[in-house]
């Protein structure tokens, strides 16, 4: 098995990535078991945030590392929350703070202007220093929703209608998730690129 380290603590993510790279062969490890610190996510972008997080676990672990930033955006906030998905409601936000907060700023849009869309990056550095990293991108169309429904999934899945479906991202098996989200599609990017290099 090829170790990766994984630059992130969400264990929701941890799952999702490594049910879907373990058939390459790969054994993905999260960062807190290196006990690598945090890093500022100071990029205005997915692929910056992912960037900076992959460089700082190779650095700190001398791995191969994984980054993935992603985000909910919503055509009726400009965008927002974006980059800021996972702290929208302050910079120790939970899941519930935010949807809480998302739901208090859609309460009075028109429901056919609640379009928003999840998306992906997924960045490998085969080391620190890599000067191209391979980037992976997703995105999953939906629409938010003011009452939660469904138990799995995380962040804000609940919220996360999926029209054609008629249910939420979280009302979806695991196997249905990874097969249609943000991050599935980024990761099956990731693997047609992995299966053509030896990292």
């Amino acid at each position: 098995m090829k170790r990766l380290v994984l630059a992130s603590g969400n264990p929701g993510k941890l799952r999702e990535l490594a049910r879907i790279l373990d058939d390459l062969g790969y054994d993905l490890h999260p960062q807190s078991e290196f006990d690598v610190p945090e890093v500022a996510e100071t990029g205005t972008t997915f692929v910056e945030n992912a960037i900076i997080k992959a460089r700082h676990a190779a650095a700190h672990t001398g791995l191969p590392a994984l980054a993935d930033d992603s985000g909910i955006e919503v055509d009726a906030l400009d965008g927002a929350p974006g980059v800021y998905s996972a702290r929208f409601s302050g910079p120790h936000a939970d899941d519930a703070a935010n949807n809480a907060l998302l739901v208090e700023k859609l309460r009075q849009v028109a429901p056919e202007q609640r379009g928003a869309r999840y998306r992906a990056v997924i960045v490998l550095m085969r080391h620190a220093a890599d000067p191209s990293p391979i980037i992976c991108e997703g995105s999953w169309e939906g629409v938010i929703q003011l009452e939660p429904a469904g138990a799995g999934g995380f962040g804000y899945d609940p919220y996360f209608y999926l029209p054609e479906l008629g249910c939420s991202s979280a009302q979806l098996s695991a196997d249905e998730k990874n097969r249609l989200s943000h991050r599935g599609q980024a990761l099956r990017e990731l693997k047609r690129r992995l299966s053509e290099e030896n990292v």
